[in-house]
């Protein structure tokens, strides 16, 4: 393993992450505060509470899962993109590193920066509400686990992605559509039973479930099946990329 590459991949990418550290930090933060705004005082003085929880801070999971999902996949995706870009991929290609030091250098990074604005929203959401977080080490492992496979998705999106509509594509279409649908802001024992049902086809709500229970001990899916999904998403991203790696898909010209 070489690591000394791995560490020159992770610098570089966590130096354009600093290079913008003020707007990194400030725009998470007041976007979390909107959304307490919006939902914590308009809706949840009509919804007292969501489980025997108080609806402030039953989104608060929600709010976190929806920044850390989407940073952890646009950062790794622009990360992996703009060298195919501007065409410097082809000389990290020809270099004497593997792919999986390459996927280690850029979702690190990807992961690393989606963990941060995490931090940073759970540190916002003190400000607004009481939190108690039940199981503090199933957190910290549903967090991780969060940035790293959705930034392997969007290593994978950063590849297929020709151009910069591409690159979004994906997440504003898809990934948007289902982490609001996947219970961020409500219970889905909440929706008639045939919606119910339905949403339990949306694999969000297993992470967004899962990581809910870690703060209060509730949850609209068991723990196992929690867990269970998102390893098998971060099997299944793996798999795609040695694919992509070893048949050159996109990134040969």
């Amino acid at each position: 393993m070489n690591w000394t590459a791995i560490a020159a991949i992770y610098r570089f990418e966590m130096a354009r992450f600093f290079r913008t550290l003020a707007q990194s930090f400030i725009s998470p933060v007041m976007s979390t505060s909107l959304y307490f705004v919006v939902f914590g005082a308009a809706i949840g003085s009509r919804i007292d509470e969501v489980e025997g929880v108080s609806y402030g801070a039953f989104i608060v999971p929600g709010l976190i899962m929806l920044s850390v999902i989407t940073q952890g996949i646009s950062n790794a995706s622009f990360g992996i993109y703009f060298p195919k870009f501007i065409g410097t991929i082809y000389e990290l290609l020809s270099a004497p590193v593997n792919f999986l030091e390459i996927v280690l250098g850029y979702v690190g990074a990807a992961a690393t920066k989606a963990l941060f604005i995490g931090v940073v929203i759970l540190g916002t959401a003190y400000l607004f509400v009481d939190i108690t977080i039940a199981h503090p080490f199933a957190m910290i492992l549903f967090l991780v686990l969060t940035c790293i496979s959705f930034a392997l998705l969007g290593f994978i999106i950063g590849i297929w992605a020709k151009n910069f509509e591409q690159l979004q594509l994906v997440p504003l279409l898809i990934i948007t559509p289902l982490i609001f649908l996947g219970g961020s802001f409500y219970s889905i024992s909440m929706l008639p039973p045939v919606w119910q049902t339905i949403t339990l086809f949306n694999p969000v709500v297993y992470l967004i479930s899962g990581f809910r229970w870690s703060f209060f001990g509730v949850a609209d899916v068991p723990i196992g099946l929690s867990l269970l999904a998102i390893a098998l998403f971060t099997g299944l991203c793996l798999l795609v990329i040695g694919w992509i790696f070893r048949s050159g898909w996109r990134l040969r010209s």
